[in-house]
């Protein structure tokens, strides 16, 4: 899997998720697997960039891996602005958000809500490509709903506008995270387009994984929620994928180092105040089966010291 000059370590990708996939667990996942991370999106709007939130989100000049930045809005010339900062602060790949199914987001036409706009879906991928030296890439769904898919048409517009990989979520913006996602118009572009394309939408297993990239022909598979407290799926996919058998499951040990290492980098990351916040809801991920009742993941939500964190933390998993 290639885009542009940067060679992938595999195809299983992360999803850019708001919220969820900043500096520690795009690491994480990389060293569990992953071939490519991609950022949470940022906003083209410059009157937010200087903002805290903002400022963590381009955090990623010295990062480990291939690093790919993704940028939403829906004005041609400023996300061109935008892709230009992101190069300036170490991206080397810029990947444009038309997917993201949020009112918040579509509310400004951005995200999801260009699908039914082609040509200023066109408009804003050569503005976007022809402002920056390093690989484009785009994220969509099918379409805005079921009743008008047109996933292919833009899907062609962006191999004719200078897009070097597509990814594609198996659902209409209507359909949000509802219902399951579907492969056929996935499958449908892989057929009609030279680019790469990349499948994304519900695959949470081994055998969802192989499933998809066989029925799509997809050059690549890109996951999300699938990662969300379970961040070494991405190593039992390659796993499977090479060998056709499920790898032995991780250790308790092996888990227990892995969580407490993530929620200790959330602190760092985010500081004293905010990295025990954002920390709750990774470990409610990692814990929701053995959790099922939610005792813990409510007793642990009240706390707000980092060190009192990790170690209730550690004390929950190693009687576990």
């Amino acid at each position: 899997m290639r885009i542009g000059q940067h060679q992938l370590d595999n195809n299983i990708i992360l999803a850019p998720m708001a919220g969820v996939t900043d500096r520690p667990f795009r690491e994480l996942c990389r060293s569990l697997g992953a071939g490519l991370a991609v950022s949470e999106m940022l906003s083209s709007n410059p009157r937010v960039w200087n903002s805290k939130k903002s400022k963590l989100r381009m955090d990623y000049h010295d990062e480990s891996g291939i690093r790919s930045v993704q940028i939403a809005g829906s004005e041609p010339a400023a996300m061109a602005a935008a892709a230009q900062l992101t190069v300036q602060q170490g991206a080397q790949i810029v990947d444009i958000n038309m997917g993201c199914p949020a009112k918040k987001v579509n509310k400004k036409k951005a995200g999801s809500a260009l699908l039914p706009h082609p040509e200023l879906v066109q408009a804003i991928l050569e503005s976007v490509v022809n402002a920056v030296d390093v690989p484009v890439t785009l994220k969509i769904r099918t379409g805005w709903d079921p009743e008008s898919r047109n996933g292919l048409e833009i899907a062609q517009i962006a191999e004719q506008s200078g897009i070097q990989a597509l990814a594609v979520h198996g659902r209409t913006r209507q359909c949000l995270y509802n219902g399951l996602a579907e492969y056929d118009t996935i499958k449908t572009i892989k057929e009609n387009v030279t680019i790469p394309v990349i499948a994304n939408g519900d695959i949470t297993s081994v055998e969802k994984a192989k499933f998809v990239l066989d029925y799509t022909g997809a050059d690549a598979i890109m996951i999300g929620r699938g990662a969300q407290g379970a961040p070494w799926i991405f190593n039992e996919i390659n796993h499977y994928l090479k060998t056709g058998e499920q790898c032995a499951p991780l250790e308790k040990m092996e888990i227990t180092q892995i969580l407490l290492g993530h929620v200790q980098a959330l602190h760092e990351f985010y500081g004293e105040v905010m990295g025990p916040r954002i920390a709750r809801k990774h470990v409610g991920w990692y814990l929701k089966e053995q959790d099922q009742s939610g005792y813990f993941k409510r007793q642990f939500n009240a706390i707000d010291s980092p060190i009192e964190q990790l170690n209730t933390l550690e004390t929950y998993l190693n009687h576990q």
